[in-house]
């Protein structure tokens, strides 16, 4: 219950999907959580569950992609919690799926925005506060497909291939400030993001759910909760000898 006791954690996309089991497991751990979303409803709804359960959290309504609204979300953060000392990086969008000849700037831009430039205003606006406290570790949400290919969602597997490498660069910049950064891969995960694909999906929710369960080892797609306890774990001291790695949780899709 104490895994993350006295900790200040920022899941941004923290309203639903795996940014809701991680908000809900790091407050049951002992950590004081700062949801942040443009879902405002659930996103409030979430912080005040997480109360009601006797944890602490509060809801921020922020973008990521925007740079001034990043910045003042992290001052009010640390203000109104005294410090932050975990980032998770989760916001996320999966984008058009067509082949790249046919993808517009306006569709490539829409997700590179979230999933690459929120990544990088929240880090660069977190890493003050993380110094002020001696130490910290971000948690950058990739993908299997920040690993591997596949004949898919484009802009979405760019994005996630250069949260990859931005972890790593990031990890040798900060290690003398003891702040690790690492990411985490999940493979196919039953979120709101994956649903929705799931509905567009050929045949529909059961055919994808055939369709993609056998591509991992384990025969199945996983839940919120299987990356949730991952971003505890690299979270915590724990994991204090981590940085730079990529944490894979993907029911063997990428063993093959």
């Amino acid at each position: 219950m104490d895994r993350v006791k006295n900790k200040v954690a920022i899941v941004t996309g923290g309203a639903l999907g795996i940014g809701r089991s991680a908000s809900i497991l790091l407050a049951q751990e002992g950590a004081k959580v700062a949801i942040t979303d443009i879902n405002q409803e659930e996103g409030e709804k979430l912080a005040e569950s997480i109360q009601q359960d006797g944890g602490q959290a509060k809801f921020w309504l922020m973008n990521t992609a925007t740079e001034k609204d990043v910045k003042n979300t992290f001052k009010d953060i640390e203000e109104k919690f005294g410090r932050i000392d975990t980032l998770v990086n989760n916001a996320g969008i999966a984008g058009v799926n067509k082949p790249t000849d046919e993808v517009t700037e306006e569709e490539w831009d829409k997700v590179t925005s979230v999933n690459v430039k929120g990544v990088f205003f929240c880090t660069k606006h977190v890493i003050p506060y993380m110094r002020k406290v001696k130490g910290g570790s971000i948690i950058n949400l990739s993908s299997i497909y920040g690993l591997i290919g596949a004949p898919d969602l484009p802009p979405y597997h760019a994005s996630k291939g250069a949260v990859t490498l931005m972890t790593k660069t990031d990890a040798l910049f900060y290690a003398k400030d003891k702040i690790r950064v690492n990411s985490i891969h999940p493979g196919y995960i039953w979120t709101p993001l994956v649903a929705e694909i799931a509905d567009k999906f050929d045949g529909g929710k059961k055919a994808f759910l055939n369709t993609v369960g056998p591509l991992h080892a384990l025969g199945h797609i996983g839940e919120p909760d299987d990356i949730g306890w991952g971003i505890v774990y690299l979270a915590s001291d724990e994991s204090k000898f981590m940085t730079g790695s990529e944490l894979v949780i993907d029911g063997g899709y990428t063993a093959k």
